[in-house]
């Protein structure tokens, strides 16, 4: 018997439909961290420290962590599944199948790293916080949902060639930056707890190419995946990715649909409406009313750095490196698409927020530098969305080129973004 035909999803209910969509998880992205933000500088801010810091978990396994760590290391392992998942389905399917298409926005997602990364440096040392230079990292992510939800908003009527130029940059970018998190915020590794994740991976990898498949199967497999991957020093959320890319992305079995598509849509809404918005809750609550022994927070060096690597450095980084790329080879932008398009694109990858707060986590044990970095990361995104948001309005009002990517052919018509054509 074929139990993944025998468990087909029915037709999804209005309230998966509402979790699905791209605004949705944003708009609560904002509320959990504006709610957070406000309660931790109100005067019941005791009573959120204490919840941050209220444990749970079995502490035989080692997992009695406080809900602020389980917010880090757990829930957002559900949004990197839903990463690998989306990134396996653009290497087998996708944009990054063909290189030649896919080339420029891997170089404006490598470009869009390195310059945050130089700014944010350069001003940390010119400030003479050299101890502030693990953070290097935190202005070079970018916020998936975040950025998306703003396309989808303020987007309407530009090109869907632009989003998903935008959903292959971010995709790339988070890669690199779950390489970044593995290589450069893991002090000690257990090989033989990591040896023992990959091989339920494997497992899980396995079973999830199996014609007897079944999500409750798959379930514990992921569960003991991640809690070796936890115990080994690794970050646990590098398991979700791994799960991810263990999903088959072609049909099996004369299934009607592959399995990464199928599971990414079952769990992205959780991770939209639960994961994030949780995660965001726990990690953008900083006090900044009331004394500190470090100083205000506000005062730290990582303010402007990260600020500027978010705003400045990603358009800087993805602008530069797609201008150099395409007029020193033959490489060109995706049809329908012009450099002005780049710049709001630019901006909206300047949306870290849910990465670049798990890697400010990561780089700080100072808990003053650490409330600047967030506060940082906070000022950058809203900047970046509201520079994003109203460019995006300013370039879907002007005209279109008939040769927007300047290949000497001209574009094809263009789906515009929130028409009835525009269909996931």
């Amino acid at each position: 018997m074929d139990l993944e035909r025998a468990h087909a999803p029915a037709a999804p209910s209005a309230l998966h439909r509402w979790a699905s969509r791209e605004t949705t998880g944003g708009a609560l992205l904002i509320a959990a961290a504006a709610i957070a933000l406000v309660w931790a500088n109100s005067p019941w801010r005791e009573a959120y420290d204490t919840l941050l810091h209220t444990q749970a978990g079995p502490a035989a396994w080692h997992l009695d962590l406080d809900l602020e760590h389980w917010a880090a290391d757990g829930l957002l392992a559900i949004f990197f599944f839903t990463v690998g998942l989306e990134l396996k389905r653009e290497i087998v399917v996708g944009s990054l199948r063909d290189p030649r298409r896919a080339a420029v926005p891997v170089i404006a997602a490598v470009g869009g790293m390195l310059v945050p990364a130089a700014v944010y440096t350069a001003v940390v040392v010119a400030a003479g916080d050299t101890g502030a230079r693990s953070g290097w990292a935190i202005p070079t992510a970018t916020d998936i949902a975040f950025a998306l939800a703003v396309l989808a908003i303020f987007g309407r009527g530009l090109p869907v060639a632009i989003r998903t130029f935008l959903l292959t940059l971010a995709v790339v970018d988070d890669l690199l930056a779950i390489v970044v998190i593995a290589v450069f915020y893991t002090d000690t590794v257990s090989v033989g707890y990591l040896a023992l994740s990959l091989v339920v991976v494997a497992a899980f990898a396995a079973l999830a190419r199996s014609a007897f498949v079944h999500p409750w199967l798959l379930a514990p497999l992921a569960l003991v995946a991640w809690g070796l991957m936890h115990a080994s020093g690794v970050h646990a959320t590098i398991a979700g990715v791994l799960l991810g890319l263990a999903v088959p992305a072609r049909p099996l079995n004369g299934e009607p649909e592959d399995r990464a598509h199928r599971y990414e849509r079952a769990v992205r809404p959780w991770s939209a409406v639960v994961a994030l918005p949780l995660f965001a809750f726990f990690s953008a609550g900083v006090t900044l009313v009331g004394g500190s022994e470090g100083g205000s927070p506000l005062a730290q060096a990582v303010v402007p750095a990260v600020v500027l690597g978010l705003v400045v450095g990603k358009v800087t980084g993805i602008l530069g490196a797609v201008a150099l790329v395409t007029r020193s080879s033959g490489l060109r932008l995706p049809q329908g698409i012009g450099l002005r398009d780049l710049l709001p694109v630019g901006l909206l990858a300047g949306i870290g927020f849910t990465v670049s707060l798990l890697i400010t986590e990561l780089s700080f044990e100072d808990e003053t530098t650490a409330a600047g970095a967030k506060v940082a990361v906070l000022a950058g995104t809203v900047l970046s969305a509201t520079g994003a948001a109203v460019l995006l309005r300013w370039d879907s009002r002007k005209a279109r080129a008939a040769d927007m990517n300047e290949d000497g052919v001209v574009d094809p018509p263009q789906v515009p973004i929130g028409s009835p054509a525009d269909r996931d």
